[in-house]
């Protein structure tokens, strides 16, 4: 059977059983209950954990890919390229708009094809990203309208995200959901503080006077192959990973998927948008700031925001498993509305320094609030259903398969803010020559979400005695 088994293939002579898992060509498994503690003990936890560490490096890859051209266009000027402002972030933004848009069909394929399966598929096309523009960078003759389709080419490695995440909620209970979801993600977050902290090495290294950019390309080739083989010989589908129009339709009807996708903009979207402006946002305002030279090698330090907010994300999702994630989600809103508001205030005066650390503590708190608003999702759809301890149990398939179909609407709208957070901020500083209005205008979208978290959940949560 190849590598791309379809959801069709023949589920009949079992080639292996242990307890209620069946397991069948293709890397099929059935009977698979993540509720049930005894098949979790005996063997549950140790698949899980085996698809749950490939699922964390092949998105890992996708979210390389996905924020290669942030750290990317900030070299452009250097290599011979002549693009505007207006120009440049539409090359830092175009990624985003494609992937959180390819998010909404991703969310489908585990069910359509596999888990495994759509890994291997997923992981495979990420190659047309990284070859397209070692390719592209090569020449300053590349006109902008090929750039900016290669750029596209890269939101490939944004849609990962959904379909890893949909796949992950079905191996693991709904007790431990959160730390598993939280590292899932945290691993594909990290995507693109390596991206950042690797492209400038690789592209300058031993390059003298001349920048080697389709290195920034090349060398993600063989970690690609790598995760193409891995996912395949070690990961599993499974057959209750099934969804189905009904449900995903239940899910669409359902006003908390809506509310709890504004709160993940506000989170996630302000993490992957941040992440994507950063390099630009520290060569436009501290340029003798913006590299550090470590022999023939140049260091930007913009990787330090997707690593704070990366590293910040299981321990929002630990934080909602043990305390609820409505309470955390609004803890990580205020603190990003006070830290937004007084950069605004102090950027005249704080110098690199200080602007470097207030921006790494406002990533840590979004990416704190990813987790938790994230971790909310299952546990809304469980409360929504009746079940008497949302927090703790799943509810019935018809809820479970809702909320992994709402998984990956509500991840798809939140990386739409890869997009605006760019645009907002390259408006700004074409219309005022500065970014203290697009700070301004995120700060009154956290407002207006603090307000939201606390008025539907944290309040709900108190009323009814759930950990929301």
């Amino acid at each position: 059977m190849t590598a791309i088994d379809s959801a069709s293939a023949p589920r009949t002579a079992p080639i292996a059983a242990v307890g209620a898992l069946t397991f069948r060509a293709g890397r099929w498994i059935d009977g698979w209950d993540a509720e049930d503690h005894g098949q979790w003990e005996s063997g549950g936890r140790r698949i899980a954990g085996r698809n749950l560490r490939w699922s964390i490096f092949a998105e890992f890859l996708g979210f390389v890919v996905w924020q290669l051209w942030s750290i990317v266009v900030i070299s452009l000027p250097t290599a011979g390229f002549a693009f505007d402002v207006g120009q440049t972030f539409w090359l830092i933004s175009m990624p985003s708009l494609v992937g959180a848009t390819l998010r909404f069909p991703y969310t489908f394929m585990v069910a359509r094809f596999g888990g495994r399966n759509w890994t291997v598929v997923s992981a495979a096309l990420l190659l047309l990203p990284v070859i397209g523009l070692a390719l592209c960078v090569g020449s300053p003759e590349t006109p902008f309208p090929v750039m900016l389709g290669i750029a596209a080419l890269a939101g490939l490695g944004g849609g990962n995200f959904a379909s890893s995440m949909s796949n992950i909620t079905f191996f693991y209970p709904q007790r431990e959901k959160g730390w598993a979801l939280g590292v899932n993600a945290a691993g594909g977050n990290l995507g693109a503080a390596v991206a950042q902290f690797v492209v400038p090495i690789v592209i300058t290294i031993g390059a003298a006077s001349t920048l080697a950019l389709p290195a920034a390309g090349w060398v993600w080739v063989p970690l690609i192959i790598v995760a193409v083989v891995g996912a395949a010989l070690r990961m599993n589908n499974l057959s209750t990973a099934r969804s189905d129009f009904a449900a995903s339709a239940a899910a669409l009807r359902e006003p908390h998927l809506w509310i709890l996708a504004f709160l993940y903009l506000g989170t996630f979207g302000s993490f992957i948008g941040f992440a994507g402006v950063f390099p630009k946002l520290i060569v436009d305002q501290f340029p003798e700031f913006s590299s550090f030279h470590i022999g023939t090698a140049t260091l930007s330090l913009a990787f330090l925001g997707a690593l704070c907010g990366s590293l910040a994300r299981p321990y929002g999702g630990k934080l909602a498993d043990r305390f609820g994630g409505a309470v955390i989600t609004l803890g990580a809103f205020i603190a990003m509305a006070a830290l937004t508001a007084v950069v605004m205030v102090m950027l005249p005066l704080i110098g690199f320094w200080g602007f470097l650390a207030l921006f790494l503590l406002l990533f840590t708190a979004s990416g704190m609030g990813n987790g938790a608003t994230y971790r909310m999702i299952p546990t809304v759809f469980s409360w929504r259903a009746g079940a008497d301890d949302a927090h703790r149990t799943s509810g019935d398939i018809g809820s479970q398969r809702k909320a992994a179909a709402a998984l990956g609407v509500i991840s798809a709208i939140g990386a739409y803010g890869g997009f605006l957070v760019p645009q907002v901020l390259g408006l700004s500083k074409a219309t005022t020559g500065g970014y203290t209005a697009g700070l301004g205008w995120f700060l009154g979208a956290y407002l207006v979400m603090i307000a939201v978290t606390a008025l539907v959940y944290v309040r709900a949560g108190r009323r009814t005695g759930t950990r929301l």
